[in-house]
Formats: structure tokens, sequence, C-alpha cells
């Protein structure tokens, strides 16, 4: 498949609490802004927050099946959160293709956005092309 600069691909995700309750089981993960009611709501975000990394990995669920797609080898990422993500959110993650490199590599360009709250999480991944 031929891949060229501006190919991108978008998905939509909404944020439930049992994607944060099987994230933190998995990661590890059990701060208590992300699993805890009464603690989240004396926080300053006044509510349960999504972990940034479970919000991130939507990034890598595109790369790696949709686009690019199988095969490809993730090779680094860089992030930024912007806002938190609060349970019943919407996401749109997008992957963009914006730099073909040498040896079948390729920058991408990786935003999430919340239909509530705008750009959630940006950055740029670095991926070896299947």
């Amino acid at each position: 498949m031929g891949f060229q600069i501006g190919q991108y691909f978008e998905m939509d995700k909404q944020i439930s609490s049992d994607d944060i309750e099987k994230f933190a089981e998995l990661s590890g993960d059990y701060n208590p802004l992300h699993m805890d009611n009464t603690y989240a709501k004396e926080s300053i975000f006044g509510q349960r927050i999504a972990h940034g990394m479970l919000s991130a990995s939507y990034i890598s669920t595109i790369i790696g099946t949709k686009f690019p797609g199988n095969g490809t080898i993730y090779m680094q990422q860089n992030l930024k959160f912007k806002r938190p993500v609060y349970i019943g959110e919407y996401l749109k993650i997008r992957v963009e293709l914006v730099e073909l490199l040498e040896n079948n590599k390729a920058k991408l360009l990786t935003t999430i956005k919340s239909t509530k709250n705008g750009i959630v999480i940006e950055g740029e991944a670095l991926v070896k092309l299947p």
C-alpha cells in the first residue's frame, strides 16, 4: 500500500467508568483521581478523570490496526496532555501522516479531541511502515 502525506484515520470513543477500571487493573495505576469519586470531587478536577495513558492508548489502536495498520512498528511517541478527560466524554482520535522518511519510516501527527473540551492530547509518533 502506498502512503501519502496528508493521509489520516480517525476513530471515535466514549470513555466509560468501566474503561477506567479495566485500565487500572491492567496498568496497576489506582490513583484515586481515577478511582475514588469522593477523593476526585475534592481535587482540582472536581470529579474522576480518565488515565492520560488510557486515552493515549487509542492512538496505538489506530497505528497498529487501522493506519498505517498491521505490521507497523511503533518506534517513538511524544505526548502533551492538555486537558483532563472525564467519564462520558466523547473523543475523536486522529493519526495523520505528516512526513515520509528514509528507511520506510514516517512521522505521524497524533491528536485526541474531546467534543466537550477541544484538544486533550497532542503529539507525534515515529513508525516504520508495513
